[in-house]
């Protein structure tokens, strides 16, 4: 089978699909940006995302233009490979930056099937949830236009997948019923090779046991709750002082802005809380064994967000036996059960983050259910169950099985 993947940063979540699938000896192709990472043994066309100075075009309009143009860099390509003689039997696309616009006009009859990864509300999800960095005005304008490339996209595709339920739940009613959800999936710990220590960058090695609380983001950043976790820092150490505390992730800005005055989150959090630094460790983006050997290691991981996307780490450390701090949002609740498989707390209270995070590091064995329910849970987010569905879909969409559902279309009984 030929397998088409467009991703602008190839291969995103798609990473353990595409894997899987040259497993099953499928003939694999990408369409991404010059700067997507890739994978060694997916042959990857790449194109250079346009510039523009701004003040040409309205504000609310600059994100649309640039995927209109990302658009049609990937419909070039496209008509390329077709005057080739290659023909897919489906594609696979993350459509959020407008790659996929033009798919149709170049491919109209082969299987197009959309990673659902997210639809902007201008109230209940992301947007104006943080009262430390209030909404700009007409926000809610800015979103319903940039919301209109998603109905696009919607409009379009044959499938449509969303990664959990409650990020389907943000589409329109109209939409939301032709929207399948499957979980791209996360590799379990029972799959990694157990490494009993674990010596970060700095030197500093890590074991089982200790008193190591965990923090994960891809980047250390507000939408991911680090500006609450860095305030928590004090009051855990107050009550925890033998705490190790480690901070993996980037200082980039994958979601929001860069902070005012400083270079990145970190240093504006660093000038606002005082706290000990010789057991505080930022490691950094750390390569994926020695990341998931630091989860192996942790005694509690902390896991907060906007509601927002949810994150692969989350899933990563339940797989590990980490008892789960994390916060009370939406894409959170779906995932974890107070008291049963991990905590929940309060996004904002950085005071009851660390007095649930040092009833833990106190505790001996009082959480040991939380751990092995923890476990469960990641089970069935297992990356085999995963790609298996991701597969079935393929198949039927090949064999023709899967026309492009009505409900798909506007459905006003939905």
């Amino acid at each position: 089978m030929k397998l088409l993947v467009i991703h602008q940063n190839f291969p995103g979540q798609f990473r353990h699909v595409v894997l899987a699938a040259i497993d099953r000896r499928y003939e694999v192709l990408a369409i991404g940006r010059d700067t997507a990472p890739g994978i060694a043994e997916v042959k990857i066309y790449r194109y250079r995302a346009a510039s523009r100075a701004p003040g040409d075009i309205h504000p609310y309009l600059t994100r649309y233009e640039q995927a209109v143009t990302d658009g049609q860099k990937v419909f070039e390509i496209l008509s390329r490979l077709k005057h080739s003689g290659y023909r897919p039997d489906v594609i696979l696309a993350h459509p959020g930056w407008g790659e996929t616009l033009f798919v149709k006009d170049v491919y109209p009859e082969t299987p197009l099937i959309h990673y659902c990864e997210y639809y902007y509300r201008a109230q209940g999800a992301d947007s104006g949830f943080d009262p430390e960095f209030p909404r700009a005005p007409r926000e809610s304008s800015r979103l319903r236009i940039l919301n209109s490339l998603h109905l696009l996209n919607l409009e379009q595709c044959d499938i449509a997948i969303a990664p959990t339920r409650w990020q389907r739940s943000l589409f329109p009613a109209a939409y939301r019923s032709a929207i399948r959800v499957i979980h791209e999936g996360v590799i379990q710990s029972s799959y990694l090779a157990k490494a009993g220590a674990v010596r970060l960058p700095n030197g500093i090695e890590l074991r089982a046991g200790q008193p190591i609380v965990t923090y994960v983001a891809r980047n250390l950043e507000p939408y991911r709750g680090f500006h609450s976790f860095m305030r928590a820092i004090p009051h855990i150490q107050a009550e925890c002082p033998d705490a190790q505390i480690i901070i993996v992730g980037g200082d980039d800005v994958s979601y929001g802005c860069k902070p005012v005055g400083y270079a990145n989150w970190r240093s504006r959090m660093e000038a606002e809380v005082s706290f000990d630094d010789s057991r505080v460790h930022f490691t950094g983006k750390l390569p994926y064994q020695t990341y998931r050997a630091v989860l192996e290691c942790s005694k509690v991981h902390v896991y907060l967000t906007y509601p927002f996307v949810l994150s692969w780490s989350l899933l990563e450390a339940m797989a590990a036996g980490c008892v789960v701090v994390a916060s009370d949002t939406a894409p959170v609740r779906e995932v974890i059960v107070d008291g049963h498989n991990g905590l929940l707390v309060d996004f904002f209270d950085h005071h009851g983050i660390a007095k649930r995070i040092a009833r833990v590091l106190d505790s001996v064995d009082e959480y040991d259910c939380l751990r092995n329910a923890a476990k469960l849970t990641a089970n069935r987010f297992d990356v085999e169950c995963g790609t298996k569905q991701y597969f079935e879909v393929f198949e039927n969409a090949t064999f023709g099985h899967l026309k492009k559902q009505p409900a798909l279309q506007f459905d006003r009984e939905t």
